[in-house]
């Protein structure tokens, strides 16, 4: 494959990308009300304003207000504001910066929960030409330490909760108080009322006094730099990498997603998911550019979730996995009718088909499963349809998308046969911030870090990660299809598969298992879960460990950290079901 080249996949079969992609990216932006509605002048403004501060969640905010003053653009736990409203103050916020000495290329870290805050800091860096790092709201004061000195930051942003895991930051800089509780002074984001640090009281300005000193103007550039995006990587295996994203260079990334998640402009949009991450940023973005009105919650609670939904008829819900079991899990009288949900977004993590098909029957049929990486952004999303017919599935890739599956030699795997997911499209991001840090490439393509093959209807399955799958006793074993069919069975309510050092097979699996409170999850032991995976699958697939724990260790994401797994207690190995079995039918 030539470099520069974009392509759609069909299996393993590559079709060129046609030639009229951008008129099919044009046309998908219209039908979702992104080009046209707008009058003339407004339009010719807004467009002014994307050429001044580009393609970012700041530009689109930028022209959002221009386009839709009035709008609601957020709901947050304080209240309902404008477009033009958070415009003004990202303004104000941007000369405040700007006076204090965050210029051009200086990179300023973020570590806030989801609220308006975001609209406010996208905005005012895109004015100024700085770099922004989305921080992890659950990473430990080390953790937090060695990001702050590996991205060299020259400033942080942060909710009040955060500050004395801060402070614990031997030559932290200086910080900018966000989001403040009764227990987190000084004041937050609304103009008036909160105390302390804002002249009160010792302690970190507030954004709310920095926007009021930034009214006074600053020389801004005319047309600012343009600014790198940088994520964190989940960090499930030690301190997360930055991963460095590019600047959209215009609005076929957007049109990408909506190519085949059908959002609307103006649309009211629930996003659950966390904003530091890609998937939660990436509909941030995507709603800003539809002048959407965003519907943020700092906290997720399953029901308060819902009720926001109904009260605010969003039209859309994003979530992460363990978001929507728990939504899915309460009781039909606590889940409110939602007749304006037309979508509902997954990704983050793995779904399994248990929780598939018990979506599509409490919400009916609008799940959309989005699978990609923080190294590629998105790689394949499954429409409803799709899952209703294969649960399991990842779906195909959208809009000026490239898809390999490729062996360890680099060549193609034929459909049906499990391969590494290589991704290529507009958003691949640049590299990692460490030094000597990189994925594997192919070309223009860059590897995802999943095992997967082609299946029914040319659509993508996943079966875990490169790293996950073992070798026991000469068979390739996956975690991914023992962790499926157990996530069905009546009693587990939590389940991950992994693998452990073996003596005699090299490797074997081990199951964390946390129960259902309720008979079924009395009833299950480490011989009923065995037999079962005997029943159903071959016979290395048979965990050889079956560990019962109260809560997996997850991240912010929902991804379960399989370092704080606590290894399985030594016993006696499972003796052969009849003297005709296998020997190792228990591993």
């Amino acid at each position: 494959m030539k470099a520069g080249t974009r392509n759609v996949v069909r299996g393993t079969h590559v079709r060129p990308a046609a030639a009229g992609d951008l008129v099919a990216g044009l046309r998908v932006l219209r039908s979702a009300g992104v080009i046209g509605g707008t009058r003339p002048d407004r339009l010719l403004r807004s467009l002014g304003r994307i050429r001044r501060y580009g393609f970012s969640a700041g530009g689109a905010l930028a022209s959002a207000a221009v386009k839709t003053p009035d709008r609601i653009a957020v709901v947050d736990d304080e209240g309902s504001f404008t477009y033009r409203r958070l415009d003004e103050d990202a303004a104000a916020l941007a000369a405040y910066l700007w006076n204090t000495g965050s210029r051009e290329g200086t990179r300023i870290g973020v570590l806030m929960r989801n609220h308006r805050g975001y609209h406010l800091v996208s905005g005012a860096v895109a004015r100024i030409g700085a770099d922004l790092v989305l921080l992890n709201t659950e990473a430990s004061a080390h953790q937090l330490a060695d990001v702050v000195a590996e991205q060299g930051l020259t400033l942080l942003i942060a909710d009040g909760e955060f500050l004395e895991r801060l402070g614990e930051i031997k030559d932290a800089p200086p910080v900018l108080q966000a989001w403040t509780t009764p227990d987190h002074r000084p004041q937050g984001l609304a103009r008036t009322g909160g105390s302390g640090g804002d002249g009160d009281s010792p302690g970190p300005t507030g954004l709310a006094k920095a926007i009021e000193l930034g009214c006074t103007g600053a020389p801004l550039p005319g047309r600012p730099r343009r600014g790198r995006l940088i994520f964190l990587t989940s960090g499930t295996t030690g301190t997360p990498k930055g991963a460095q994203r590019p600047e959209p260079k215009n609005w076929m990334p957007i049109a990408a997603l909506l190519s085949r998640i059908p959002f609307r402009e103006g649309e009211r949009i629930l996003v659950a998911a966390p904003l530091f991450h890609g998937w939660g940023w990436a509909n941030y973005q995507i709603g800003l550019s539809l002048g959407s009105t965003l519907v943020l919650q700092r906290r997720f609670r399953a029901e308060n979730s819902l009720e926001a939904a109904r009260e605010n008829q969003a039209g859309a819900m994003v979530v992460v996995p363990t978001m929507l079991a728990r939504m899915v899990a309460l009781p039909d009288t606590d889940r409110p009718d939602l007749p304006a949900l037309r979508i509902l977004a997954s990704s983050g993590s793995a779904l399994t088909t248990s929780l598939v098909r018990e979506t599509r029957r409490r919400f009916g049929d609008v799940l959309h499963n989005f699978y990609g990486a923080t190294e590629v952004a998105w790689a394949t999303i499954a429409q409803p349809h799709e899952m209703a017919a294969h649960p399991a599935t990842a779906g195909r890739p959208p809009l000026g998308t490239t898809l390999l599956l490729l062996d360890e030699a680099g060549h193609r795997v034929p459909d049906g046969e499990v391969g590494r997911v290589f991704v290529g499209n507009s958003m691949v991001f640049e590299g990692y911030t460490r030094p000597g840090a990189d994925k594997e490439r192919h070309g223009d393509l860059v590897c995802t870090g999943d095992l997967g093959h082609i299946g029914p209807e040319g659509l993508l399955f996943i079966d875990g990660r490169t790293d996950d799958m073992i070798v026991s006793g000469g068979e390739n074993v996956y975690p991914r299809e023992v962790e499926d069919l157990l996530a069905g069975e009546d009693g587990v309510a939590e389940v991950a598969v992994v693998g452990a050092d073996d003596p005699e097979f090299r490797k074997r699996l081990v199951a964390y298992i946390v129960r259902t409170d309720d008979g079924a999850g009395a009833a299950l032991t480490q011989e009923s879960v065995q037999s079962l995976v005997r029943s159903h699958l071959a016979c290395f697939c048979v965990p050889r460990d079956v560990v019962f724990l109260p809560c997996l260790p997850r991240n912010a994401m929902g991804k379960v950290v399989p370092r704080l797994l606590p290894p399985p207690q030594p016993q006696e190995a499972v003796p052969p079901v009849d003297a005709g079995a296998p020997a190792d039918e228990s591993r």
